[in-house]
């Protein structure tokens, strides 16, 4: 039995050393699935040596390797894949771009780190802190699988840019940092953005002194700071982007979020 196994397995390591014996001569696309036909999700550069996905078992078609992307990765869940803990259910689609239609980075996972770092409407952007396995083609060029005529050779296509919230292509890392373990209810986590104040002149007072905007300046979180020693020191932070570390609740009439924070830091 040992023998067979070992005569399978050399073959498919011997392939994966092949592919990978020189760096990539040219900028490479990496898809959610051996298929070149999907959007891409991120880009290998030219010159890199792409780092093989460990425990794909799947056949791959000709060419193709499985390669092993390092987050922290941008993403758009949608508001209903929220759980009240505002962790992201798992199974849920982790899209590209807010929208229906964006191509899929990967799917949740219940052991998943995730920030949020903005809200748009109906979606909620995060950063998601995990590796995740994407497909590149090291081959010649592929032909499309496609009952069809062969099509021209075509190069690979631009990176998407979400015009929101700092994202700058498909696929790249997000500029926060998370250290919260998702899948808990109530475990505190982080949280970043900007910092303000709720109060204003001539106008009633909110459930809050203080609240979160995302990068469009749009209010996602109010903020209960009761639970810091020396909350008098909030004042400092105004107008800043900041880092909180809490546990996020849903308010009383269920409308908004409320974020009962432990700590504050510039980001």
């Amino acid at each position: 039995m040992k023998t067979s196994l070992a005569a399978l397995l050399l073959p498919a390591l011997a392939a994966v050393a092949t592919g990978l014996a020189a760096p990539l001569s040219v900028t490479t696309a990496v898809h959610s699935k051996p298929d070149a036909t999907l959007p891409a999700i991120s880009y290998l550069k030219a010159g890199t040596d792409p780092m093989p996905a460990i425990g794909v078992t799947t056949s791959l078609p000709p060419g193709w390797i499985a390669v092993e992307l390092k987050g922290p990765f941008e993403g758009f869940v949608e508001n209903k894949d929220l759980a009240k803990s505002l962790d992201v259910k798992p199974g849920a689609p982790i899209r590209l771009a807010p929208k229906a239609d964006a191509a899929v980075l990967t799917l949740a996972e219940e052991s998943d780190r995730t920030t949020i770092t903005g809200i748009r409407g109906k979606w909620t952007q995060i950063s998601l802190d995990r590796k995740i396995i994407g497909y590149a083609f090291v081959g010649a060029t592929p032909t499309p699988s496609v009952s069809a005529p062969a099509a021209p050779a075509q190069t690979a296509p631009a990176p998407v840019t979400p015009g929101v919230y700092g994202v700058t292509s498909a696929g790249q890392p997000a500029p926060s940092v998370s250290l919260g373990d998702g899948g808990i209810n109530g475990l505190p986590r982080q949280y970043t953005g900007r910092f303000v104040s709720t109060r204003r002149p001539f106008t009633p007072r909110r459930p809050y002194d203080h609240a979160l905007n995302d990068e469009a300046g749009r209010r996602y979180a109010y903020v209960d700071a009761s639970r810091l020693l020396q909350p008098e020191q909030l004042e400092k932070y105004i107008n800043l982007n900041v880092v909180v570390f809490g546990t996020a609740t849903a308010t009383a009439d269920g409308r908004d979020i409320v974020i009962r924070i432990e700590s504050i830091q510039l980001k």
